[in-house]
């Protein structure tokens, strides 16, 4: 094996998935707290006020705001060297725009902290994981409002300080390049989905003002990085990618070039920039020919320039075919969408696996950008069955992330500068996609429903194990 021997092996959460705690320490609502349950087939639904008798799942998720210091022993005994989490803004600015910040909140993440560096981790966190506050949504419609940048920088000034000699790795924002896309109007960018002037006479989109609240976070984004540097010069600041790799169906030169066109929007734009400081051409000319380039403010363009990251990190889960040919047949379980790869297997969900897929995503990667990588989300999700003797075999997890392992050592022994590794979901968490908790990740069972029923009981699954070995022999033994 070809891992280099600081490798940073471990897992990643974010807040409004497993922490719970919703409203307790002073905590405001955020965009997922008014997110109900759904599954494959039920649409999650986002509701202007907490409905009565409706089940919201991050409202408890498994309750790690209670179980923080058992279930950070857990990954400590799995020899975790990193831990992804995120903060959530309205645990810091309950309402997003005060001026001090809620100190209980700050404790809280005191503890959390402390208690990773104790039992071997570093941590890795990201400042925005879809949980803006719901105050920013309702006076600003998010990030549409330029005076969100500031309150953005003083939230991440607020805990970068904070933590300037406890924690080196941070990401801005989670997945941004969903905000080039209309499904991430809210949950990236903050666009209130209710407020008329946004949305009038009940459409579901608006890509103008989408591509200005986009805009408006890189510019976010890139003041922070600047800003984190200045806090601390040793900081490690990512931006992070959903990657959804694509292929093009056929050989077919309209598959290809239609398949090119999808993957700079939505898997190259956003990291263009945040990666390089400018918008790229093919992205100028797109949005030009639309009407809808963004307003650029003075300076805007010194900014993005001056607050480019330190690496790329990103998330990869299944690959998607391309074609113009609407008959093909559709994948399912994703938010892109996307044509069924005839030479892979889905997952429960609809999701295709494809370990070569991420190698060559890493080949791709560090071919366009030769900066450090670092995968920050990969997983299965799969709907484990506890048995009477508490025991949880999951061979398919394993043998799903050794194949993905693999393929991370044989980009490295080709050149990739591939630095981390952070499993998405080590301990069962709430689907952000469904809202379920029967789509389990990880090395760790929470008895937990997708009604919210359950004891909170954790239990270790046959993958902790395994997983723990992988991680004591730097990847050797699979």
């Amino acid at each position: 094996m070809t891992f280099p021997k600081d490798f940073l092996w471990g897992g990643a959460t974010a807040a409004n998935q497993f922490e719970g705690g919703y409203d307790q320490g002073g905590k405001g609502l955020s965009v997922p707290d008014l997110k109900t349950v759904g599954g494959v087939k039920l649409e999650r639904r986002f509701t202007p006020t907490v409905e009565e008798g409706v089940y919201y799942p991050s409202h408890k998720a498994i309750d790690f705001y209670h179980h923080y210091k058992e279930d950070i022993k857990l990954f400590g005994e799995m020899n975790f060297n990193i831990f992804r989490m995120s903060i959530s803004w309205s645990r810091i600015f309950p309402m997003g725009d005060e001026l001090e910040p809620n100190e209980a909140g700050l404790a809280f993440y005191d503890d959390v902290i402390d208690e990773l560096i104790k039992n071997g981790m570093t941590p890795l966190i990201t400042l925005s994981h879809f949980e803006l506050p719901m105050g920013i949504v309702e006076n600003y419609n998010g990030f549409s409002d330029r005076r969100v940048i500031d309150l953005f920088v003083r939230y991440a000034e607020t805990v970068m300080t904070r933590y300037k000699s406890k924690v080196k790795y941070w990401i801005t924002f989670n997945e941004m390049n969903f905000g080039a896309m209309d499904h991430g109007e809210l949950t990236v960018l903050g666009m209130n989905p209710n407020d008329e002037t946004i949305y009038p006479n009940g459409a579901k989109t608006n890509e103008k003002v989408r591509f200005q609240a986009l805009h408006n976070a890189m510019v976010a984004s890139a003041k922070v990085v600047k800003l984190g540097h200045d806090i601390n010069p040793d900081f490690m600041i990512g931006c992070m990618i959903c990657h959804i790799t694509s292929y093009p169906l056929t050989p077919k030169p309209e598959d290809v070039l239609k398949r090119k066109e999808f993957d700079l929007l939505f898997a190259k734009f956003v990291g263009d920039v945040q990666t390089r400081g400018v918008y790229p051409p093919y992205m100028t000319t797109y949005l030009e020919k639309k009407n809808i380039f963004p307003v650029f403010e003075p300076g805007d363009a010194d900014i993005l320039k001056a607050g480019t990251v330190d690496m790329y990190t990103f998330s990869y889960y299944m690959t998607i075919c391309i074609t113009t040919d609407e008959n093909a047949n559709e994948t399912g379980g994703n938010l892109m969408g996307g044509k069924a790869n005839p030479y892979l297997k889905a997952s429960e969900w609809g999701w295709q696996v494809d370990p070569i897929g991420l190698e060559y995503t890493l080949l791709d990667l560090q071919d366009r950008y030769n900066m450090p990588l670092m995968v920050v989300e990969n997983g299965l999700g799969f709907a484990d069955e506890l048995q009477a003797d508490g025991t949880i075999v999951d061979d398919y997890r394993i043998d799903y992330m050794r194949d993905h392992i693999k393929a991370m050592d044989s980009a490295i022994e080709k050149g990739a500068n591939l630095i981390g590794y952070t499993m998405w979901g080590p301990i069962n968490l709430v689907s952000a996609g469904t809202g379920e908790m029967k789509k389990r990740y990880g090395f760790i069972y929470v008895d937990m429903n997708n009604d919210g029923s359950g004891s909170l009981k954790r239990y270790k699954k046959k993958s902790f194990d395994w997983y723990k070995e992988v991680i004591t022999s730097n990847g050797a033994v699979l």
